[in-house]
């Protein structure tokens, strides 16, 4: 696809007496490479909105004014400085690097001049994001005010203007966590897996001329099928004898007329239908003309793919998730998308670029973005580069069971803000093909009342039945949408399957490693599981993404690994915080993960586990002889049990003898018809086990999981499993919680 052309035009880019002296980045933590890119003059100067491009636009970006009063005041104070637009005050790159307190009202402003040329247009002012509730004045008008922090706002500004310079004004208030607003992974007291808040303009402010009467929305509606599309363009105004036409690489496409109507639709025939996928990611792009009368009254220029994705079972009947009728595994990162110089809003385009590519370098064809919205470029490079996106609605917060809770408590108020955010970042990205699902809650935040957040769940596959909803990702699950969703950390492992979703790991991983001069802190960083360097860490890496064919094989349609990077005292990243170190070897994870695309691989149970059948084993919980684990050891004196062994209530145990202890040692032996080709181990232990095959060590597995997991076995022990007797041997010890031990034996098949 070809890059949308536009002309920038660079009148009344700096504020009046502001230069690149009055600017510097503020120093206490490190940077990625990009800041240095940073030019104060006009930050961020790409065109902010790639899908819906007018040629003439003029960017806001750079040097403003600011000041910090109580919220209630109804102007901005004395100055208290330069700010450095789009970047929140919060950040280093902003200049400024304070919070604003949730008591505060952030003002920050500038003047402009108006391009002669745009006279007997309409002006309209653009707002990519400001956090949370916004108000615009210009000139002393008050223009309107925009509540929510991740969706772009737009005013027309046109009767407030004079000649000359004019002065523009966005103030905002932030109750951050104090409020119950939308804020993702936003905290007053970043600590652990909360980070620093953004406050303010945090996303490209511009203007652009508009005629009376304009082209307001596109949208594609493409059928791989009969390859036709119809697009639907919304106009500003309806009138008589409005007309459009579609234009592809010059050549009229299609076009449409409609009266009396705000809305004109027109079908174009595609030559050849390339559909979009994360290994082809075709776009076309098309031209749109508003027209009256044969005169051009407006034109934009958009892009638009052929891609349907959905849930179905495959040949099995087991639900699998679909891209242009195929089953598709989806693997990528959780993708948090802050950064440490500019919090919410990286240094540079190239910079968010990078994380968007590092996804294909590891080997992945998706990401899952965070609780976080991003700005509309970062769809158009996924667009672009064949990413697929779960997009994640922003969490909010309530109070819980805990009364002293500084949280607000959900009220009708709160909700009806919630679906108001939620529809509005269904509306702003619908056209991305990128996009592929939708996750409007994660871990149970914000679903204080659960038949209120089934019903949101709802509403959103009304709001768009095109694409796959996520009911939550990991912990509370609604029972509806098109995915069971859970998190295992490290994992992995799958959700059992069901008759009408699909099953899918939405976080796992975390694995952990801290590189010196390369993180946000020196001291108390945190992951779930520390390395010592990038060789154990890839390995333990390897490690996990080599078991997922196996989750394959029994019904996991996507996993996802926590995460693309570092972030602030988090260090489980593929890359550190400042995007300097590849913590992981890119090289060889890209290797491993390509083997989640092949072929579907199916489990073939050899010797069963509880509850399909319940064993008989001899045990004992007194430290037995050495050689215990030996296929000729007397076990005579040992007590027999059916398996498994452990406490009820143990979360996925099916317990046949109670064990209460903190060490118990089990052992069984079984016959096998024929040689095992790819074996795996079928285990559930809570927590720390040993295994042993005819006297052999197969595995050794720390501390705990909650279902059934598929592990390899060690190629010694395994080599041992051919026609005939075999002893299994299991050592299991616990230290709290529940407990349960029980073990069997599968085979695997490689798929064809």
């Amino acid at each position: 696809m070809r890059t949308p052309a536009t002309t920038v035009l660079l009148a009344a880019i700096i504020v009046s007496g502001a230069s690149a002296q009055d600017w510097k980045p503020v120093p206490g933590h490190i940077m990625t490479r990009w800041a240095k890119d940073v030019k104060p003059e006009q930050p961020w100067p790409e065109y902010p909105r790639p899908q819906f491009v007018r040629e003439r636009w003029l960017n806001l970006n750079g040097l403003w004014n600011y000041s910090v009063t109580p919220k209630d005041a109804d102007k901005p104070g004395a100055q208290a400085g330069k700010v450095l637009v789009p970047f929140p005050i919060e950040s280093a790159l902003s200049g400024v690097g304070k919070p604003l307190s949730p008591d505060d009202r952030l003002w920050q402003w500038r003047t402009f001049t108006v391009p002669a040329e745009w006279k007997d247009q309409r002006i309209v002012l653009h707002c990519g994001a400001v956090d949370w509730k916004a108000r615009v004045v210009v000139n002393g008008h008050v223009i309107g005010e925009h509540t929510g922090g991740y969706d772009p706002f737009s005013f027309d500004i046109t009767d407030a203007l004079k000649d000359g310079e004019n002065e523009l004004i966005v103030s905002a208030v932030d109750p951050t966590d104090t409020g119950g607003q939308p804020r993702g992974k936003q905290w007053l007291t970043p600590g652990g897996i909360w980070y620093t808040r953004t406050s303010g303009i945090w996303q490209t402010v511009w203007m652009e001329p508009v005629p009376p009467v304009a082209i307001k929305a596109v949208h594609a509606s493409p059928d791989a099928t009969t390859g036709e599309v119809v697009v639907t363009v919304e106009t500003t105004a309806p009138g008589e004898g409005l007309g459009i036409v579609l234009e592809a690489k010059g050549t009229r496409a299609g076009e449409g007329a409609v009266h009396n109507s705000a809305a004109l639709h027109a079908t174009l025939k595609l030559s050849t239908v390339c559909p979009w996928s994360p290994d082809s990611p075709d776009l076309y792009d098309l031209d749109v003309r508003l027209i009256r009368n044969g005169q051009t009254l407006d034109t934009v220029k958009t892009y638009f793919a052929v891609r349907d994705v959905k849930m179905a079972p495959d040949a099995q009947g087991v639900n699998r998730l679909l891209l242009n009728g195929k089953p598709l595994f989806h693997f990528g990162p959780l993708d948090q998308g802050f950064w440490p110089e500019g919090i919410y809003t990286p240094p540079t385009d190239e910079a968010m670029k990078f994380d968007i590519e590092a996804v294909k370098k590891m080997g992945g064809n998706m990401l899952r973005k965070h609780v976080k919205v991003e700005p509309d470029r970062f769809y158009y490079w996924c667009d672009r580069l064949g990413i697929m996106v779960w997009q994640d609605m922003p969490s909010p917060f309530f109070k819980g069971k805990d009364e002293n809770s500084k949280l607000p408590p959900l009220s009708d108020e709160w909700k009806s803000n919630f679906e108001h955010e939620l529809k509005a970042l269904i509306d702003t990205h619908r056209d991305h093909p990128s996009i592929v699902m939708w996750v409007p809650f994660n871990e149970g935040w914000g679903q204080n009342d659960l038949e209120w957040a089934k019903g949101v769940v709802n509403q959103v596959k009304h709001w768009d039945p095109s694409r796959l909803v996520n009911c939550t990702s990991g912990w509370t699950d609604t029972g509806n949408g098109d995915v069971h969703d859970i998190h295992d950390y490290p994992g992995p492992s799958s959700p059992p399957t069901e008759p009408h979703r699909a099953a899918v790991l939405g976080e796992f991983g975390g694995l952990g490693l801290p590189v010196q001069n390369h993180t946000w802190v020196d001291k108390n960083n945190w992951g779930y599981v520390s390395y010592k360097d990038q060789k154990e860490l890839t390995d333990a890496y390897v490690g996990l993404i080599d078991r997922i064919p196996v989750l394959i094989g029994q019904g996991l349609c996507a996993a996802v690994y926590t995460q693309t990077t570092d972030c602030e005292i988090e260090c489980n990243g593929w890359l550190t915080y400042d995007r300097e170190v590849w913590k992981i070897d890119p090289d060889r994870a890209a290797a491993v993960t390509k083997k989640l695309y092949g072929p579907v691989p199916t489990v073939k149970t050899i010797i069963a586990t509880a509850p399909t059948a319940h064993a008989t084993w001899k045990y004992t919980t007194d430290k037995p002889a050495d050689g215990w684990f030996a296929p000729d050891f007397g076990d005579q004196s040992w007590k027999s049990g059916t398996g498994s062994f452990g406490t009820h209530h143990t979360p996925g145990a099916h317990i046949g003898t109670e064990w209460n202890t903190s060490d118990i040692w089990i052992r069984r032996t079984f016959d096998l018809g024929v040689d095992l080709n790819n074996p795996r181990l079928l285990i559930h232990h809570d927590e720390d086990a040993e295994v042993y095959i005819d006297g052999v060590l197969a595995g050794t597995f720390k501390g705990y999981t909650s279902a059934y997991a598929l592990e390899p076995i060690a190629p010694e022990a395994a080599a041992k499993l051919t026609k005939g007797k075999h002893t299994l041997a299991i050592h299991c010890h616990q230290t709290n919680g529940g407990q349960n031990i029980d073990a069997g034996i599968a085979e695997l098949v490689e798929g064809k």
